[in-house]
């Protein structure tokens, strides 16, 4: 990678920096120098680290040093992923550890990853390789090396914890290099367990979350723990993971809660933890706005029959905690993501200050496990419980049943082995591959946004073309899996009803099994509603996904799709994640099964009606045990729960574009199933002849989660009267409409309120991926967080048509096609006018906007479209990246007034017309906005537009 050879550094070791260029280091095993990014300095860059050099690519370099002491290393490389990858750094042979590299904004844009590592004196060799268990696929531009001896200089803004307040046992030290100021703080060892800690005294401007970093050495080989604490309240266990040595230092970032003005943040040695490590200096960034829905505190949890967050009580973590306990039905909703599956402990810091004891019930992934005891305490207390849980995404629920007391308060809940879930887009088990990115012989088409093109339709706008027997693409699995998913698209047929074709997986040349192909669920033709007619001509909506099980194969393994056909197949995307063996019947359940449902034999749609009907009656479960089952018409449900053995082991399938579930009531739980339907194209506007997978009114207590919809009109609608419903850890796909609405269209007109979509995936939907449509009247209080979609053929990746109070928060939106942008807010199809403030923030929008033939205009990454009615209660658009517009950043159109709106804290980088494109009068603040790399101009102003500059804008 970098590093060039035999750089001599001056004889005096203080101060010293070497900036080495990578295309000088001594390449191998396939990294090789290229040009064909911008922004590199040199003469150019190392790339090759691809799939196809797994293994072997790797960077060397002597570096020359005259002393021994603890270095910088501060590697310039570029990411355009969209996900972490990694590396592995050795010296003198020997791997130290194993590098990540976060994605930069695209691959003309540059990061630094900081390294500390120990260099004894004279020449050293490092290296930087593409291990057979690393990602690689990143480019590395030059290296820094600086010296880090003891006594550096303290970072700007940081606390040296020699300067803290010290008790328990720990003392300042000096025997080890590479710290800043004067020393750093030992004495965390076992003899001090339950008393060491180190205090810093911090000052804030504002109350709200901010985040620490800690620089501490861990030199024992293992993660070690201590406990994190804000103004005298413990926030959480920590886990700080093992440095190279006792000399090289890490750094490590927790999210902690702060007041205005003074505040402590301490960092102790609890009996709990494991102690053994060194603090050098701790970091605090300024308070931000209050925490996203998935942070730790229990305040961004889905909260529903009363539940609300509170700040009266003090102490709390985070920017408030829950309450509202009174009634039965009452509840929050947590995820969480767990590194295995297994009983896991949890810490629940609560408030009860009645004088004695209450209870709520605990659920696990909607399935009640029992009930917590939260005994009388003055202030913040906790209590410990064991739950079983799932590797991957969680749902932690607590509620007011009959039988319970509640009247309490909840702050923040710890779960032992958790990870951290994903910071925008939905957090998934699986690992995804693009094709164009893997070994091929095959042909590699795109990048090409030209509507109707299949290039225009893939991922990235790229995809790999296996035109007959022999071609291929193949990928080395970076972790374990026993299934694949595969995006695929074949040609139709002249009749417009579908081909089949065989893929070939083989695993070290022998073939593992045959993926069956089919063009019966893509494909369709002409203009809108876009008929499955071939004579219309102008063929669209190419791609159709595949899944399968495998056998279990390690991180390593090389899988190849191969054609062995004649008929051209096109590889997008592949999948794979490890399937979690079938889950079984929980207690007070019914079995399908014992209502006549025979697997894979026919029609079980009566099965279905009589189960439901005796479910429900009992107050118990309905159960849907492995394997297929089939419907023919919807089945109606209310006041019951359905859930199977898991979404790759229970199937529910649709038949002649008939079948679903339609929802009439509260208490609806939906979970652990794949509905497959059988819908072949879009029902023309007004014509009822396909069903959704989901749909109907889901009242109060309502629950969707972890089920996987396919090959439906729509995934879900969710229409007037919908309230207090849940959906996360959904797979929405291959849709010919919506993936999800959340409407007031349907049904008796009354609002939708009080419902969020959160860590769900969509994908290749006809219509808008997640809208929620006032119609009749107003959705109001619902949000889209933490959710990806991708890829919509026709319309937005997130769409809010009026309403009152609605959010689209952490979500990433991506590869729109027609008629669309990543996220809408607009006053289109006879939306009801917006009320209350729409929020819009912490979003990636990434290869969006897209053109109306009809209109002959274009749409942006950002739409702002006033076409009914005005828009003129406030919009917040906040902390929002748009990336690679396929024409505007930001577009604002079209006949009616726009004001109240305002941006902040938002990137526009590189568009295919202009960064800012305004088409209404109107006016808006503009604090932090950042215009760069625009094709046609930073701004286009064409109505007069009041622009109101606050600090920090640029490029427009």
């Amino acid at each position: 990678m970098l590093l060039a050879a035999g750089f001599l550094r001056p004889a005096d070791a203080a101060g010293f920096t070497a900036t080495v260029q990578a295309e000088s280091a001594t390449l191998a095993g396939g990294a090789v120098v290229a040009t064909n990014h911008t922004g590199f300095t040199g003469s150019g860059f190392v790339g090759g680290f691809t799939d196809g050099n797994k293994g072997t690519a790797a960077v060397t370099a002597a570096v020359n040093v005259p002393a021994a002491a603890s270095y910088d290393l501060s590697l310039r490389y570029a990411n355009g992923t969209g996900s972490a990858k990694t590396l592995s750094l050795y010296q003198a042979g020997t791997k130290v550890r194993q590098l990540t590299l976060p994605p930069s904004a695209n691959w003309n844009s540059w990061s630094d990853l900081h390294t500390t590592l120990s260099l004894p004196a004279g020449s050293n060799q490092l290296s930087y390789r593409f291990d057979s268990t690393d990602s690689g696929n990143v480019n590395l531009d030059r290296l820094t090396v600086t010296d880090l001896p003891g006594g550096g200089p303290t970072p700007d803004g940081a606390l040296e914890a020699e300067s803290a307040t010290l008790s328990g046992g720990v003392v300042v030290a000096t025997d080890h290099p590479g710290f800043t100021g004067t020393g750093f703080v030992g004495g965390y060892t076992d003899a001090n367990k339950g008393n060491a800690a180190t205090t810093f005294a911090v000052t804030a401007a504002k109350a709200g979350s901010s985040t620490a970093t800690l620089r501490y050495a861990n030199g024992t080989g293992v993660a070690m723990t201590l406990s994190l604490y804000a103004n005298g309240s413990k926030v959480r266990q920590i886990s700080l993971p093992a440095t190279a040595n006792w000399d090289t230092w890490g750094t490590a970032a927790e999210a902690v809660p702060v007041n205005a003005g003074a505040n402590t943040i301490a960092y102790k040695f609890d009996s709990a933890d494991s102690g053994n490590v060194n603090l050098d200096n701790l970091a605090v960034a300024a308070p931000t706005d209050p925490p996203p829905a998935g942070g730790a505190a229990l305040e961004g949890s889905f909260l529903s029959g009363g539940t609300t967050v509170g700040t009266s009580i003090t102490g709390y973590a985070g920017s408030g905690y829950v309450t509202g306990f009174t009634a039965v039905g009452g509840r929050a909703i947590r995820t969480v993501n767990l590194l295995a599956a297994g009983n896991a402990q949890t810490t629940l810091r609560y408030s009860n200050s009645s004088g004695s004891t209450k209870t709520l019930s605990a659920y696990a992934n909607g399935v009640k496990v029992g009930q917590v005891s939260l005994p009388a305490a003055s202030g913040w207390a906790t209590v410990q419980q064991t739950l079983p849980l799932r590797a991957g995404l969680n749902l932690i629920g607590y509620q007011y049943d009959a039988g319970d007391s509640g009247n309490v308060a909840l702050d923040d809940l710890a779960v032992a082995g958790s990870t951290d879930l994903a910071t925008r887009g939905a957090t998934v088990p699986y690992t995804e591959y693009e094709a164009e990115s893997s070994s091929t012989n095959g042909v590699v088409i795109g990048p090409d946004r030209t509507y109707r093109t299949v290039a225009s339709e893939s991922s990235g706008r790229r995809a790999v073309r296996l035109d007959n027997a022999g071609k291929y693409t193949q990928f080395t699995l970076t972790k374990p899996a026993n299934s694949i998913v595969v995006r695929y698209s074949i040609p139709d047929n002249a009749a417009g009803t579908g081909i089949t074709a065989p893929l070939g997986v083989y695993v070290g040349g022998a073939k593992v099994k045959d993926l069956s192909l089919t063009s019966a669920y893509s494909w369709v033709y002409g203009n809108y509603p876009f008929p499955n007619d071939p004579g219309l001509g102008g063929g669209h909506r190419f791609y159709d996904e595949v899944r399968s099980t495998l056998p279990s194969y390690p991180a390593g393994t090389v899988l190849r799709l191969q054609n062995d056909t004649s008929t051209p197949i096109t590889i997008d995307l592949i999948d794979t994640e490890v399937v979690a063996p079938a889950y079984s019947m929980p207690a007070n359940s019914v079995d399908l099964t014992a209502y006549g449902a025979v697997s894979g034999s026919g029609d079980d749609t009566a099965a279905f009606n009589a189960a439901v009907s005796a479910a429900k009656a009992a107050g118990k479960t309905l159960w849907i045990p492995s394997g297929t089952f089939d419907l023919t018409a919807r089945v109606t449900i209310d006041n019951v729960t359905i859930r199977g053995a898991g979404m790759w082991h229970t199937t529910v399938r649709g038949n002649a574009g008939r079948g679903g579930f339609f929802a009439n009531g509260g208490a609806v739980q939906l979970a652990d199933f794949y509905f497959a339907g059988d819908v072949r194209y879009r029902d023309p506007d007004g014509s009822v002849t396909t069903d959704a997978a989901l749909e109907g009114k889901f009242g109060p207590g309502s629950l969707i989660h972890n089920v996987w919809l396919e090959h439906s009109k729509v995934g879900l609608w969710a229409s007037s009267g919908t309230t207090g419903l849940y959906v996360a850890g959904v797979r929405i796909r291959d849709m010919f409409a919506d993936g999800l609405n959340l409407n007031t269209f349907s049904g008796d007109g009354s609002p939708v309120t009080n419902s969020r979509v959160d860590q769900s995936v969509f994908r290749n939907t006809g219509d808008d991926a997640m809208a929620m449509w006032s119609f009749s009247s107003a959705v109001a209080d619902c949000a889209f967080t933490f959710n990806t979609a991708a890829l919509p053929a026709l319309a937005n990746g997130g769409a809010i048509y009026g309403g009152n109070g609605n959010r689209i928060e952490d979500n990433l939106f991506s590869d729109t096609v027609y008629t669309a942008a990543g996220i809408t807010i607009s006053t289109w199809h006879s939306a009801q006018p917006f009320s209350g403030t729409t929020v819009v923030q912490r979003n990636t929008i990434t290869r969006a906007g897209g053109f109306n033939t009809d209109w002959n205009s274009s749409q942006g990454g950002l739409w702002i479209y006033a076409e009914g009615r005005e828009i003129t209660s406030p919009v917040l658009i906040r902390d929002v990246d748009i990336l690679d517009s396929t024409y505007q950043g930001i577009s604002m159109s079209w006949q009616k007034n726009v004001t109240n709106l305002t941006f902040d804290r938002v990137k526009v980088q590189n568009t295919g017309t202009f960064g800012i494109d305004i088409q209404v009068a109107g006016s808006a603040t503009f604090n932090n906005v950042t215009v760069s790399g625009t094709l046609a101009g930073g701004l286009n102003n064409a109505f007069g537009f009041t622009l109101n500059r606050g600090p920090g804008n640029s490029g427009f």
